[in-house]
C-alpha cells in the first residue's frame, strides 16, 4: 500500500541574520513524513530541531529549499488549520479555567458554543482529564497542565500534531506516564505526530521514525525506521531490540559531533 506523504522538506535551509553575523540553523534538510507516522527529532541543543518544527508550523520561513504540509505551503496549511502545536511550556492562561483554555482556539475560529462544549468534553476524556474542566491551571500538576495543553491542540481535530519537547521539564516518573498516554492517544486518533526531544529513551519508545540531527548548522545525521511494534509497554525498553536502536541513535549523535 502506498503511503501518503503529509510533510515533505527538500534541501531546506534557514539562516538567521544577527548582529554577530549569520547563524545557519538548518542546512540542506530533506525529509518526508508519512501519514500516521510518529517522528521524533533528537539532537544537541542548537541543532535546529525546534527551528525545523517551527518552519512546518509557519512560525519561521526557510531561506532556501522547499517544504509542504498536506501538499501546500506551511502558511496555507496554517490557514487550513492542518495542525495543532504543543509548546515546551503548557502556556495556559491562569485566569481561564482548563475548559476555558481549551475553548480559546475554538472561540477564535468561530465554533458555536454547543460544538465547543462537545469538543472540550471529548479532548478532556482523551487526555484523561475529564472532570477538571472548571479547575484553574494553578490547581493542576505540571504533568496535568501539559495534558491540558495537548487537549487544546487536539480540540479542533487537526490531522497533524507538532510537539516541541512537551515533557522536557517533567520528572522521569511523570514523563514515563505521559509517554504511555501519548502512545495511546496516537493509536486512538491515528494522527501524524512530529515530536522534538533531547531524550534518547523517549525518542526510541515513542517513534516509528527517529530523525537524528547534527550540531549547527542543523543537518540530518541519520533517519531510523523503528522495527518496534506500535503497541509498546514501558518494559519494551529492556529488550535487545530497543537497546540496539538506542545505540544507533547515540552513534548518530556522536557521528554528528565528529563531523562538525
Amino acid at each position: 500500500m502506498t503511503q501518503e506523504t503529509v510533510i515533505s522538506a527538500q534541501n531546506l535551509s534557514l539562516t538567521f541574520q544577527t548582529n554577530d553575523g549569520p547563524v545557519h540553523a538548518l542546512k540542506d534538510v530533506s525529509l518526508d513524513v508519512e501519514k500516521g507516522d510518529f517522528v521524533s527529532f533528537i539532537g544537541p541543543s542548537g541543532c535546529g530541531k525546534t527551528t525545523f518544527l517551527r518552519v512546518m508550523a509557519d512560525l519561521e520561513q526557510q531561506t532556501a529549499g522547499t517544504i509542504t504540509v498536506n501538499g501546500v505551503s506551511p502558511a496555507e496549511a496554517r490557514r487550513a488549520r492542518a495542525y495543532g502545536y504543543v509548546f515546551q511550556a503548557a502556556g495556559l492562561y491562569p485566569w481561564r479555567t482548563i475548559g476555558g483554555n481549551i475553548r480559546l482556539p475554538l472561540e477564535i475560529m468561530g465554533y458555536d458554543k454547543s460544538d465547543q462544549a462537545k469538543r472540550v468534553k471529548r479532548v478532556l476524556e482523551l487526555v484523561e482529564l475529564a472532570g477538571f474542566e472548571k479547575k484553574f491551571p494553578w490547581q493542576l500538576s505540571g504533568g496535568m497542565q501539559q495534558r491540558a495543553s495537548i487537549a487544546r491542540a487536539l480540540a479542533f481535530d487537526a490531522d497533524i500534531l507538532l510537539m516541541d519537547e512537551p515533557f522536557g521539564a517533567l520528572d522521569e516518573i511523570v514523563r514515563d506516564h505521559l509517554n504511555e498516554q501519548l502512545l495511546h492517544l496516537w493509536a486512538s486518533t491515528q494522527k501524524t505526530i512530529c515530536f522534538v526531544t533531547h531524550s534518547i529513551p523517549e525518542a526510541v519508545y515513542l517513534s516509528t521514525k527517529i530523525v537524528v540531527m547534527s550540531p549547527r548548522p542543523g543537518r540530518i545525521a541519520d533517519v531510523i525506521d523503528s522495527p518496534l511494534p506500535r503497541e509498546r509497554p514501558l518494559d519494551i525498553r529492556d529488550t535487545p531490540e530497543f537497546i540496539d536502536i538506542a545505540h544507533r541513535v547515540r552513534d548518530g549523535l556522536r557521528a554528528g559531533h565528529d563531523d562538525d
